[in-house]
């Protein structure tokens, strides 16, 4: 008898329990948020989050105009705001004032000494290196004087045009003249605030040679009135020509930060493979020409090509080389260092990500 009442006993607690379980509802699983099939173990950042990048949206300028094109960035739930400037100076302002957050910019005595007061401005990747044979940014004579200005020392008292002092632009000049023995004080130093007007300067023989960028380059070689002369893996081989750089509203951010670097990395990559190994050239052409102020397609196969590193790591002798320049003519009010300028953390997380380029 006993064990008759226990085994119903046993049976209603088993038949209770079933009844509680049925009537319970199924615990909702939360599924992590997968990333981007060029990108899976990177989850996008749970809300939107605008980006504002100051650029002036030339060529060098492609990591970041391909990532906007290509949806990486808003893949990883970044949306790009871009801003225009009409000076250098003016985005370090905006960038060390929280009020920019990335800025595609150069050199310049104002970047370093906005660092040197404590606020977290970083440089922290490439946007322009020259590559060698093929350099981009050059000093360029006038087509008339290629016979006459055949060395270096053939530059001593010529008058030759730059776009601003105490910047990457003076720096550049200087160490062309230092292969002929020369300085500044030996030639006729011009500052012309736009490449454009410098190509009008040498079209009416106001000047006889100038530090140029393309596709200025190579539109002054079209109409004939200036000369490529030496290649700058002669007198500059380790300039860091341009600049990505991070304000304190990014630094502050790292989650954001990361994410923008990864998808940054992945458009120069892009880049790299539509002009470096010829791969999927035409639609990477297509999106320059749409988003940067290189309008026309055919210039792209004449230009000297823009070096982007598509690691993302700047060249660290060349800003070293810098800031040694800017301390040396006493532009900068304290001792910034090397490791105090740049932050390779960011990169670092891109390539972890991504993979070594291949």
């Amino acid at each position: 008898m006993k064990k008759r009442l226990l085994a119903a006993l046993v049976a209603l607690i088993v038949a209770a329990l079933l009844i509680t379980a049925c009537g319970q509802k199924p615990s909702a699983q939360v599924t992590p948020q997968k990333g981007p099939a060029w990108a899976p173990s990177l989850a996008p950042l749970p809300q939107e989050v605008v980006v504002k990048v100051g650029m002036k949206q030339v060529v060098s300028d492609a990591g970041i105009l391909i990532g906007m094109a290509k949806g990486y960035y808003q893949d990883l739930g970044i949306k790009i705001e871009p801003v225009q400037f009409n000076s250098g100076q003016e985005m370090i302002n905006q960038l060390a004032a929280g009020q920019l957050d990335v800025g595609a910019t150069v050199t310049a005595s104002g970047l370093f000494n906005a660092m040197s007061r404590d606020i977290p401005v970083k440089i922290v990747a490439d946007k322009g290196i020259n590559v060698p044979g093929k350099g981009y940014y050059r000093l360029v004579i006038r087509k008339d004087l290629v016979d006459t200005i055949k060395d270096y020392k053939d530059l001593r008292g010529r008058k030759i045009a730059i776009v601003g002092t105490a910047s990457l632009d003076e720096i550049a000049l200087v160490r062309t003249l230092q292969k002929g023995g020369l300085t500044t004080k030996d030639i006729d130093l011009q500052v012309i605030r736009a490449f454009p007007d410098m190509l009008v300067s040498l079209g009416n023989k106001s000047i006889d040679a100038a530090m140029v960028i393309e596709p200025f380059v190579t539109q002054g070689m079209v109409k004939g009135i200036l000369d490529p002369w030496k290649d700058p893996s002669e007198y500059d081989p380790d300039a860091q020509t341009a600049l990505l750089v991070f304000g304190t509203s990014m630094t502050k951010r790292p989650e954001v930060a990361n994410r923008f670097m990864t998808a940054y990395v992945k458009a120069l990559r892009d880049y790299n493979d539509a002009f470096f190994k010829n791969k999927n050239k035409t639609e990477i052409v297509d999106i320059l020409c749409k988003y940067s102020v290189v309008k026309d397609p055919a210039l792209y196969d004449k230009m000297f090509p823009t070096g982007l590193n598509p690691d993302g790591y700047v060249r660290m002798k060349g800003i070293a080389m810098d800031l040694e320049w800017y301390k040396a003519n006493n532009l900068l009010k304290s001792d910034i260092k090397l490791e105090d300028a740049v932050d390779n953390s960011f990169v670092d997380f891109a390539v972890n990500v991504l993979g070594k380029y291949k």
